[in-house]
C-alpha cells in the first residue's frame, strides 16, 4: 500500500493541506483555512495548515494528528489502515468516508 494512504483510505498526496506543507505554500494554507473553517463551522487557521500525511512521520492537522476517530481507532488496533481490520466492512466511523468515496475504499481493498 501507497504510504501516503490515510487510515480511512484517502489519499493524502491530493490533500491540499499536504500540498500546501510540502510547497511551503502560504497562501494556499490561507484559502485551505477559509474553506475549512466555512465547511466545518469551526476557526481554522493557516498555521493549523501543515500536514505531512496521516501515516507519515511528522507534523499533521490538529484534527488528524489528535481529533479524527478513524486514524485513533485504528493506532488503537495497530492496524497500519482500515483495510487490515475485521471490522471494516460494517465500521459506521469509516463508512463515512467510504460511503461517499469510492476510490477510498479502494485503496484499503488493494
Amino acid at each position: 500500500m501507497k504510504k501516503y494512504i490515510a487510515c480511512c483510505g484517502l489519499d493524502c498526496e491530493s490533500c491540499e493541506a499536504r500540498r500546501a506543507t510540502v510547497n511551503d505554500d502560504d497562501s494556499l494554507r490561507q484559502r485551505v483555512a477559509k474553506e475549512w473553517s466555512e465547511l466545518n463551522g469551526v476557526e481554522i487557521t493557516p498555521e493549523m495548515i501543515n500536514c505531512v500525511g496521516c501515516r507519515i512521520d511528522g507534523v499533521k492537522t490538529p484534527f488528524c494528528d489528535s481529533l479524527c476517530p478513524i486514524r485513533r481507532c485504528a493506532l488503537e488496533r495497530s492496524v497500519e489502515t482500515c483495510g487490515a481490520c475485521a471490522d471494516m466492512s460494517k465500521c459506521e466511523k469509516l463508512g463515512m468516508i467510504t460511503e461517499n468515496n469510492a476510490d477510498a475504499l479502494e485503496n484499503l481493498k488493494s
